[in-house]
């Protein structure tokens, strides 16, 4: 025994392995079965009897087989007829479970307490689907919705799409000055959208809210609704009025074309649990300080698409709203910043993916720079300072680093290329 044990690493063996053997030890149960998830080998259960762990909620054949301990020899057969489709799929469940439920102490006691707490208001509980599927139960929030559908992550999985329109939310900090300010541009070009259902103005400016003849006339209802503590926070606050999968975040002084919001609109479509936008951001470690850092250069590689000018599902306002720790909820309020940073912090830690940029908007930053407005976040010298500060706060809360980088653009058909423009659906874009 010891001969072997010097020949072979055991962690490697089990990480180069496809099926792990777990025999009942002491008792029923075995810590084999957990260091076999962590290394996403297939388990072998060999406990006759063994209730597994939460089998209340999870379906472990779909990541394990379970074995007879009094038929060992059969073990072999069974296992050379399991095809390679299915052992990786199996082995994918196994990460997702582990990573999902038994990854720390925390997720075990948090798993434990919601499938007491499903128990308690079963009327509201998560089915085994949402349990059972990406990106797992503790993320989906019954009170919200005990539909699937009305999640962004199992239309596929249903054979559903999200609905054909969306929602605008514009956040307005700053009076209301006449009827060619910013705000009032970007309504008419977005109503313009034939996709678009309805504008929400979210007033979080400290004037009154202007009268509705302000306000320019559109073909989309608009509606303008007082942000209810007027904090950053707020803008993602779950607002009934929203009845929408999709809602299109805008800041006041964001410029985009009706041909702009149309085509992510299209792309978030087909990522309906991403943030899918224009202004992109990145993240870096900075080993001389031993941080995370954040960056706002012009590069092909980012990690953020920041809310100013992005659509996103519906349900990460509520996630957002509930699921936050309130001391980051208030550190945002606080500093009157990093509310978008959060929440790309939110959905890149529900979906282990990054956003999706779509086609470039250089002019994006300066025009905010250039905007001239004295309330502007861009204007102020410590915004950047207080966002690398945001980005070691959110992830300490975590406990890792969510974000993930990407270098995928995606851009209209026959963008950029040399053919005539009437062949192109969204010519406007390259005019900007």
């Amino acid at each position: 025994m010891h001969t072997c044990l010097t020949l072979f690493d055991y962690q490697e063996l089990l990480h180069n392995s496809s099926f792990c053997l777990v025999p009942r030890g002491r008792r029923l149960g075995s810590f084999r079965f957990l260091e076999a998830l962590q290394a996403a080998c297939i388990p072998v259960i060999l406990s006759n009897g063994w209730e597994l762990p939460f089998s209340e909620v999870i379906d472990w054949r779909k990541a394990a087989i379970i074995g007879d301990e009094r038929l060992l020899l059969q073990v072999p057969s069974i296992i050379r007829s399991v095809g390679r489709d299915r052992i990786l799929g199996l082995r994918q469940q196994t990460q997702f479970l582990w990573d999902a439920y038994f990854s720390s102490v925390a997720k075990i006691v948090l798993t434990t307490l919601e499938i007491i707490q499903d128990r308690v208001d079963s009327h509201i509980s998560r089915n085994r689907l949402l349990w059972n599927s990406l990106p797992g139960g503790l993320y989906i929030l019954p009170q919200y919705s005990t539909d699937p559908a009305q999640y962004p992550f199992y239309y596929a999985m249903l054979g559903k799409s999200p609905s054909q329109q969306f929602t605008a939310v514009i956040h307005t900090v700053t009076p209301l000055q006449s009827q060619i300010s910013p705000v009032v541009k970007l309504i008419i070009a977005v109503a313009k959208s034939k996709f678009c259902a309805q504008i929400v103005v979210l007033w979080n400016c400290d004037k009154p809210l202007p009268p509705r003849n302000k306000w320019p006339s559109t073909s989309v209802p608009l509606s303008v609704i007082e942000g209810q503590t007027k904090t950053m926070s707020s803008r993602f606050f779950p607002h009934d009025i929203i009845v929408t999968d999709a809602v299109l975040s805008l800041d006041e002084d964001s410029v985009l074309s009706t041909n702009e919001v149309d085509f992510a609109f299209i792309v978030w479509q087909s990522f309906p649990e991403r943030i899918v936008g224009y202004p992109a951001r990145s993240h870096y470690w900075d080993s001389s300080r031993s941080h995370w850092g954040y960056t706002s250069k012009w590069t092909n590689d980012y990690s953020m698409v920041l809310t100013g000018a992005a659509f996103y599902h519906r349900y990460y306002h509520y996630l957002f709203t509930h699921y936050i720790a309130s001391s980051l909820l208030t550190m945002v309020d606080r500093m009157a910043n990093c509310e978008d940073i959060l929440m790309n912090f939110l959905v890149s830690a529900v979906t282990k993916q990054p956003p999706i940029k779509v086609t470039q908007k250089k002019q994006y930053k300066e025009t905010m720079m250039t905007q001239g407005s004295k309330a502007s976040r861009w204007a102020d010298p410590d915004h950047f300072a207080q966002r690398q500060t945001c980005m070691n706060a959110f992830s300490h809360w975590l406990g890792f680093m969510p974000l993930v980088h990407s270098q995928m653009r995606l851009d209209p058909v026959l963008f950029r290329d040399q053919v005539s423009i009437l062949r192109k659906k969204y010519r406007d874009i390259e005019r900007l």
